[in-house]
């Protein structure tokens, strides 16, 4: 293959009349789509940017706000995703922060308001485009920003991460390489905020091979929009967060999707239990478990899962796998040195999809790289270890690992316990410090109304006393977050926690 962005331009260059995105129901064409490109792009230039700019982006679930991505990329600049739905300081800050001037939205009259107490310049992207239309294509520096996504910090000020040309290209070029037998006829689902970056997967990679991309709608409830688009348009190709078929579990006998070729999963912890009641609703799909923090492009490890059973798991949760080319996973234990087999530390990743630094926050970099042998590293975060065969298994995160009593509490293990317990219900442990400092934990069961003295009782035959939560809380549907996520923040607000 070519370069990834060169590819995507030659499938809109010859590839014209298939389709290439289908988005509410409409299909839209590699002609359109490159139409679309070439429009916004000539806008972009009436600005008389120079250099390499930070464009921001509006994302909407429609073809210009998708355009408006390689109409950035295309001309040499660098597209920052903003989901006009989060909190207006928010976007205000990433506004200020990426030093944005230009703001790309296809539905300009709702955000001219929304955006005027700023500096920023609104362009109007859903304007009639010659569908004759081609983009132009500048020589893409690899050194150079290719997209700034904000995640979220510490101190409640959202924090960049810029990925380079490499970067993106390097996360590509390894994607294919795992050796997918993919063509242009397979139809991926696109179910992510754009602002998360298992976007930039699901709909880059299948462009890159004339593919077509089926976007979920933002009305709705999101795992029934999953769901209803993969049956009715037989999807071959669903890179989805695990949270997805937790909601679909107890639709599993009525789901049977005959035409998946491949079904991944990314963002949490994935359960063994639950993969393998989905491998029976798509009998003909290979299953991977895949993981990558955003500062490692996309994802960086993959682990095969087999659907008749005998994985590797920890807690029930499936092993995270094996690098990708161009990766390099190491354990680093508490000393700071590369951990045996077996011994639990910090997974750290060096590689070419592992981001230059953070935006413009020199701090947050001294934390979060280091370089040990001459190669610069980066800290997950995440607690795992290494099997003899160099299998990685994840442990739980770092900050998610409490001292209760003087000892060290993973919460992974207490969902394990008490999923033995409540079967399919999703599960969620949640330490909090409460008035004296003093780490609680906080189990939460959803759709579970049964009476929890049971599962308490359960829990002391099974762990150390400093393990059992103060309260086990049954809940309605787990709220997610944009990127389908179960959202633990708003999971304690609801219980007044």
């Amino acid at each position: 293959m070519n370069h990834p962005l060169e590819e995507i331009l030659r499938n809109i260059l010859v590839e014209r009349e298939k389709p290439a995105f289908c988005i509410a129901g409409t299909h839209y064409s590699y002609a359109e789509l490159g139409a679309c490109i070439a429009n916004i792009q000539q806008q972009i230039q009436s600005k008389g940017l120079e250099g390499n700019c930070n464009i921001g982006i509006l994302t909407y679930d429609d073809l210009q706000t998708y355009a408006s991505v390689f109409a950035i990329l295309f001309s040499g600049h660098t597209f920052v995703p903003i989901n006009p739905l989060h909190p207006k300081s928010r976007n205000e800050s990433i506004l200020e922060q990426a030093e944005i001037r230009v703001l790309l939205s296809s539905k300009m009259e709702e955000e001219a308001d929304a955006f005027s107490s700023t500096s920023t310049m609104v362009i109007k992207t859903n304007l009639p485009a010659d569908t004759s239309s081609v983009p132009a294509f500048i020589e893409q520096e690899p050194d150079r920003n290719a997209y700034i996504l904000f995640t979220s910090g510490s101190t409640g000020v959202p924090k960049g991460v810029p990925l380079t040309i490499e970067n993106l290209e390097s996360f590509l070029s390894a994607f294919f390489d795992l050796g997918f037998d993919i063509e242009s006829g397979d139809r991926f689902i696109q179910m992510f905020d754009m602002t998360f970056d298992l976007s930039i997967m699901s709909y880059m990679a299948p462009l890159c091979i004339g593919a077509c991309v089926y976007t979920v709608p933002f009305e709705g409830i999101k795992y029934m929009q999953v769901y209803q688009l993969m049956e009715e348009h037989e999807i071959t190709f669903a890179l989805l967060v695990p949270s997805i078929i937790t909601h679909l579990r107890p639709y599993f006998g009525e789901i049977h999707l005959e035409k998946m070729k491949y079904s991944l999963f990314c963002g949490e912890a994935l359960y063994e239990d639950v993969t393998l009641e989905w491998a029976k609703c798509i009998p003909n799909a290979e299953l991977l478990n895949v993981y990558g923090p955003t500062e490692a492009t996309i994802f960086c490890t993959t682990y095969p899962i087999n659907r008749e059973g005998g994985n590797k798991s920890l807690n029930g949760i499936l092993c995270i796998g094996q690098e990708m080319n161009h990766m390099k996973a190491e354990i680093f234990n508490d000393e700071g040195k590369p951990a045996d087999a077996m011994e639990k530390g910090e997974l750290c990743l060096h590689g070419r999809q592992v981001t230059p630094g953070y935006w413009k926050n020199e701090q947050k970099n001294k934390e979060a790289f280091f370089i040990y042998r001459s190669k610069r590293y980066y800290r997950t975060g995440d607690l795992c270890f290494a099997d003899k065969d160099g299998d990685i298994s994840y442990s739980g995160r770092i900050d998610f690992q409490v001292k209760i009593q003087g000892f060290r509490v993973e919460l992974g293990e207490i969902e394990m316990h008490a999923r033995e317990f409540v079967k399919t219900h999703a599960v969620v442990a949640i330490a909090k410090q409460n008035e004296a400092t003093v780490w609680q934990i906080y189990l939460f069961i959803e759709n579970y109304s049964e009476n929890t003295s049971a599962l308490m009782q359960h829990l002391k035959d099974t762990i150390p006393g400093y393990m059992l939560p103060a309260k086990i809380i049954g809940t309605g549907v787990f709220p997610l977050n944009s990127n389908g996520k179960t959202d633990r923040k708003v999971l304690m607000q609801q219980a007044g926690l």
